[in-house]
């Protein structure tokens, strides 16, 4: 029994940390293609009929608000990184992205196109499909958070 509880607890460990760099390293790549003309234009979209970003659009224009969200993104993917040397640091990068992929999954209500209406039952297209993965990112920001909140309390 004290064998299977070792097992359990060396993957749930190597499974956090696995998690936690995942979600960094996808984060903060994603972040820096912000910068590139191409994702400034796939963007667009979803960015121009979200209630809470159109009027930033307006505010800023499109390179400007993409770049914006490219540097949030990378910084939200540092801080979830640097759990082992400052877990309170982490707890503000996992909360800021659990916010940021909230707000990514509210695309799935405000961008055109994002169902497929002639198919009977709701089905996703490519564009439901690319936002809809924001649901598993937010569980490991909100597990990222837990984790580095119980580090703090340890300590």
């Amino acid at each position: 029994m004290k064998r299977q509880t070792d097992t359990a607890q060396v993957l749930q460990s190597v499974g956090a940390s696995s998690m936690r760099y995942a979600l960094a390293m996808n984060v903060m790549w994603i972040g820096t293609l912000k910068f590139e003309d191409y994702e400034v234009a796939n963007i667009q979209p979803l960015v121009s009929s979200s209630p809470l970003f159109a009027p930033f659009l307006r505010k800023f224009g499109q390179k400007k608000l993409s770049k914006m969200v490219g540097v949030t993104e990378i910084a939200l993917g540092a801080l979830i990184a640097a759990k082992p040397l400052a877990p309170r640091a982490t707890v503000v990068g996992g909360l800021g992205a659990v916010g940021m992929f909230a707000t990514t999954l509210s695309f799935l209500f405000t961008t055109p196109g994002v169902w497929q209406e002639d198919h009977g039952a709701p089905k996703l297209s490519m564009v439901g499909q690319f936002l809809i993965k924001d649901s598993v990112f937010l569980a490991a920001s909100l597990l990222v958070t837990a984790e580095s909140l119980q580090a703090i309390r340890q300590n």
